[in-house]
């Protein structure tokens, strides 16, 4: 089989389409809570805080020069970001959790073994009394 023809059988398979199809969504989510995080969760905190916007935390390691720009940590965006990840992961949590919910309302219990027949009754009626003769 060639390299394409393998490729093909590959690409095709349901779960690489399912895993493509998670991908592009989760992306969109997490644009959504970033922008969840920054545009309507952080002003607030930080106007309880005093009116302070944690994209400007940061350290200063080099001031700027005429040659270069400043070096600096910025632990403000890093705060911002462990916050859009609590977000998502909690987000992906609940999906979880309905999805596991829903599964075990769908999972059926087995069905207890049908009556035996009329017949098949009788004969263990007959067989139960000639084992006691």
């Amino acid at each position: 089989m060639s390299l394409l023809a393998d490729f093909k059988k590959f690409a095709m398979r349901g779960n690489v389409i399912d895993l493509a199809v998670a991908v592009v969504i989760g992306a969109a989510f997490g644009r959504i809570v970033t922008s969840f995080v920054n545009d309507v969760l952080m002003p607030p905190i930080g106007l309880l805080l005093g009116g302070v916007d944690f994209t400007e935390f940061m350290f200063t390691l080099k001031d700027t020069t005429e040659e270069a720009a400043a070096v600096t940590i910025n632990y403000g965006v890093f705060i911002q970001q462990i916050v859009n990840f609590t977000i998502v992961a909690f987000a992906i949590f609940m999906v979880i959790k309905s999805f596991e919910r829903i599964k075990k309302k769908e999972e059926v219990k087995p069905a207890a073994p049908p009556k035996p027949s009329a017949e098949e009754t009788l004969l263990t009626e007959i067989r139960d009394l000639l084992k006691e003769k």
